[in-house]
């Protein structure tokens, strides 16, 4: 009787090692698509602007950015 409730024991807590680990993959994953999120963001932004500095270089200026400042936050809110 006394094995049969140590097995029981035993299995339990390496149940809850098994689930405890997983609960750390869990997290570890979340952090890391949220870094890669936050670097494709801040990719895409850095385009943005550089895109942005070639059109007016190649307009001379006649395009006015302040047209294009509230699509960009909304864009970047949206992310």
């Amino acid at each position: 009787m006394k094995v049969k409730h140590t097995a029981v024991a035993a299995l339990l807590a390496a149940g809850l090692l098994l689930i405890s680990g997983c609960d750390q993959a869990e997290k570890a994953a979340q952090q890391m698509l949220n870094k890669t999120a936050e670097t494709a963001k801040q990719a895409i932004d850095d385009t943005h602007k550089a895109a942005e500095q070639a059109l007016s270089d190649a307009t001379g200026g006649l395009i006015e950015k302040k047209q294009s400042e509230p699509e960009n936050q909304e864009t970047s809110n949206a992310i």
